[in-house]
């Protein structure tokens, strides 16, 4: 297995920055401070300023250059193109999850907007009210009971976590432009390493128009907003939107020991939307 290629083609798709605008967007209005541990965060607000770097000099001037040149109408095929392939990846991550009846309805999304859709550049599947639903390796993982770890910054990829660091190759195996690069020879390695690149410009340009919210939102701490969002906001999605309630330090006291055996697992990832996740 070339493990480069696989790396080198799949560019990341959420630098510091577009990862951080899109989850401001997802973020209720009062972000609260978590209470993992940090144990790296010399080297995750080093990698986030650089990552904000290569925004700033790189993908912020290319999606700048490729909204001007294209129509709304390209700009959403492309998008839709892209979620259309995502789609592969979800359904597997469904039925590893068990969600059989949710992994039934994103199959049919592929094949609906795959056929009707032309490759997916029209998204019929959601004309007909077939909801797209976000599930990914590192949320699997969280299903089986794997920690998050501590929070981390990836160079390139950006928020992250060691579990959801390792998700991303999950996540690479799940993707068929993986294989175009694998077994394609020198073609399939630049129409894939174009297609991601293209991918990167596509995600970036679809978050310009809401960078002013995560300004107006980290109100001088960015880095400590980005990582509250971020691991909010993957708690919100491994326990599909139901997350745990935070346990109040007076209930707590008050309670005593005997609360102890009804408390679960020490992890909040752990034992996943509890028991009956299949759908």
């Amino acid at each position: 297995m070339n493990w480069q290629k696989i790396m080198i083609t799949r560019l990341p798709l959420l630098t510091s920055i577009v990862a951080a605008v899109a989850l401001a967007g997802c973020a209720t209005s009062t972000v609260k401070e978590t209470a993992q541990s940090d144990p790296w965060r010399g080297w995750n607000k080093g990698t986030q300023s650089f990552n904000d770097g290569f925004d700033k000099n790189l993908l912020k001037p290319v999606a700048k250059g490729y909204l001007h040149v294209t129509t709304n109408a390209i700009d959403d095929g492309v998008t839709n193109f892209f979620s259309n392939i995502n789609d592969i990846g979800v359904t597997i991550n469904d039925i590893l999850q068990f969600k059989l009846l949710q992994g039934g309805m994103d199959f049919s999304r592929f094949i609906i907007n795959t056929t009707a859709g032309v490759a997916g550049i029209f998204d019929w599947a959601s004309k007909i009210d077939l909801p797209k639903h976000d599930e990914d390796f590192g949320q699997t993982l969280g299903f089986w009971g794997i920690p998050s770890g501590p929070y981390l910054v990836l160079p390139l990829f950006g928020p992250s976590s060691p579990r959801d660091a390792i998700g991303l190759l999950g996540d690479a195996f799940m993707d068929p432009i993986t294989y175009v690069s694998i077994f394609g020879g020198f073609a399939g390695t630049a129409a894939s390493a174009g297609t991601s690149a293209l991918d990167v410009t596509d995600h970036r340009a679809g978050v310009m128009a809401s960078e002013k919210v995560l300004d107006e939102a980290t109100d001088g701490n960015r880095y400590d907003f980005i990582k509250n969002t971020y691991l909010q906001h993957r708690e919100y999605l491994i326990y599909d939107g139901n997350p745990p309630d935070e346990e109040d330090p007076l209930d707590s006291d008050e309670s005593g020991s005997g609360d102890s055996d009804n408390t679960g697992n020490n992890s909040p990832t752990e034992g996943k939307k509890g028991d009956g996740a299949a759908e």
